[in-house]
């Protein structure tokens, strides 16, 4: 990935931002770059080794963490987290709907058990967190959240149809949830990532002719890292994108 130089954006620092999904991979991302910005960064994850790898190596450079530890399908275990993480840093103004699993599923497989965790998984929990914040950040006068949809759906993108139904559910989702709270100056907008290569994605699926088919569909030839997300998502929370709000940004190289 080729050098840049991190955009400065004044007005997060010493805000309590809160990321779904930070233990790994772009919610990995996520957090280091709040935390570089001089945000009070809470994250919520399940995986207690990777996240623990996470608040380590952000304290080592100075920055604010919290990690809770929930089950995102959870909608009680979710609400505890939030409340948690307030009560270490104060109140949300930032949210980071970024957790999700895009696990392949044949369409002759799929139970109603599954299917409701799919969309326990992808889709439920941006709803309550997006509940349990949005008091916050209407004292606060305003706020910012971002949902990650994906442009998996938008590519016709088959093996997860699951996934991909709750992924496009997330740009209603965010309309709604623009329109209803605008007029408490809380901004609400949709991000989708390309295909991002984070560990997982190079472990599981990157071989050299997928990556060759990247390269071709891709109006950037290059890989595209989480810290290409990270970046969009710091500027989707600042005021300098303060007149964006009910938006899908795609960051997809130009694949779609």
């Amino acid at each position: 990935m080729p050098e840049t130089v991190a955009a400065s954006y004044p007005d997060l620092k010493g805000q309590t931002v809160l990321v779904t999904g930070g233990g790994s991979g772009i919610g990995e991302a996520l957090v280091k770059a709040f935390a570089a910005q001089g945000s009070k960064v809470g994250f919520i994850d399940i995986d207690d080794a990777s996240s623990l790898k996470v608040v380590d190596a952000v304290k080592a450079e100075g920055g604010l963490v919290h990690y809770e530890h929930a089950d995102l399908r959870d909608v009680a275990a979710l609400k505890g987290a939030v409340e948690a993480i307030r009560a270490a840093f104060g109140p949300i103004t930032v949210l980071i709907n970024n957790a999700a699993h895009d696990e392949r599923h044949a369409i002759e497989d799929v139970t109603s058990e599954y299917f409701d965790d799919r969309i326990a998984v992808n889709l439920k929990h941006q709803f309550f967190a997006a509940q349990a914040v949005l008091p916050d950040m209407k004292a606060n006068g305003g706020g910012s959240i971002v949902c990650f949809n994906s442009f998996s759906w938008m590519i016709a993108m088959g093996g997860m149809p699951i996934y991909t139904a709750s992924k496009s559910a997330v740009l209603g989702l965010v309309r709604s949830l623009a329109r209803d709270y605008g007029k408490h100056n809380i901004r609400v907008n949709s991000l989708a990532p390309g295909w991002i290569m984070t560990q997982r994605q190079l472990d599981l699926w990157l071989n050299p002719e997928a990556d060759k088919m990247r390269a071709e569909r891709q109006c950037l030839e290059r890989r595209l890292y989480p810290d290409d997300i990270a970046r969009v998502a710091l500027f989707l929370a600042s005021s300098q994108s303060g007149a964006i709000t009910s938006q899908s940004i795609v960051a997809d190289g130009g694949w779609v």
